[in-house]
């Protein structure tokens, strides 16, 4: 059995209503004899009885009952007293909320190890203030180009320091400039600083000349020297500084003594190291 669009109650409510209505109407218009009951189909039939003037009457009754429960329907949807036909109710989700996940942050910090930045090629980063751009390369001085006994010391110290720079800065080209093509000892030097520069670097790596022991020709037979070669002999004081090779750090502030010994030959209009060696005085 369906509801009806009237209200909330079933058919045959309404007509039971419709009946009740029906019932005095009858009793309204039969004579006392005939009110005793005779059931529902001779209500009906007194009623398809009745004349076309009181039919219309009846049906004009009719619909203003209904047509006033219907107002009272949609003002009762309207107001929310009850649902439309046919609506079917929702019911809201009661169960706990799930609180959202917490996202994780990413955080805008780099990596540290030791105090240094890790670096996109996983090595630490260079602090700025001993960037390899701070260092100057040395310039080789007017009178180290002179085929001289002076020249010769100039161009040998002119060669330590740019053993500092290529150290502090990675570059050994400018060594290599000065050095004859194959020799062990500049080779040698060339050899390391490239190692630390292709997975790391260096700064503060330093050495200073204390005292120039020897200036003097030096014969083939005597120490295997080139024709033309000044053998120079420094007394050096030097300090490793800080090397870097990929995370791991290097640091030695402590200074040491050595001597230096260098060949230094003059070939076509310049001095070139053709030999050397390095020996340390103070060992511990």
């Amino acid at each position: 059995m369906e509801n009806s669009p009237l209200s909330d109650g079933s058919v045959a409510e309404e007509e039971a209503f419709l009946d009740s209505a029906s019932r005095r109407s009858l009793d309204h218009e039969l004579p006392a004899s005939r009110t005793h009951s005779r059931g529902a189909g001779t209500r009906v039939g007194s009623w398809m009885r009745v004349g076309a003037v009181d039919w219309g009457i009846r049906i004009a009754v009719v619909g203003l009952v209904i047509g006033g429960f219907f107002a009272i329907y949609v003002n009762g949807v309207a107001e929310g007293w009850w649902r439309a036909w046919g609506e079917t109710p929702t019911v809201a989700a009661t169960g706990p909320t799930t609180a959202p996940a917490p996202t994780p942050t990413v955080s805008s910090e780099p990596a540290m190890s030791g105090g240094y930045q890790i670096g996109p090629d996983g090595i630490l980063v260079r602090p700025a203030e001993f960037a390899a751009d701070t260092y100057t390369k040395p310039e080789l001085p007017e009178e180290a180009k002179e085929n001289t006994e002076r020249g010769a010391e100039l161009a040998a110290e002119h060669f330590l320091a740019l053993e500092n720079y290529a150290w502090n800065t990675g570059d050994t080209q400018p060594l290599a400039d000065m050095s004859e093509p194959g020799d062990n000892f500049s080779g040698s030097y060339i050899t390391a600083i490239k190692h630390v520069y292709s997975n790391g670097w260096a700064y503060g790596n330093n050495a200073t000349i204390t005292e120039i022991v020897t200036v003097e020709p030096v014969s083939p037979e005597q120490w295997g020297a080139q024709n033309d070669t000044i053998g120079v002999l420094f007394h050096i004081r030097s300090t490793d500084g800080v090397t870097c090779i990929g995370q791991k750090i290097l640091s030695n502030e402590t200074e040491y003594d050595s001597s230096l010994a260098l060949f230094v030959t003059w070939k076509g209009d310049r001095w070139v190291i053709t030999g050397g060696s390095v020996d340390r005085v103070n060992k511990q």
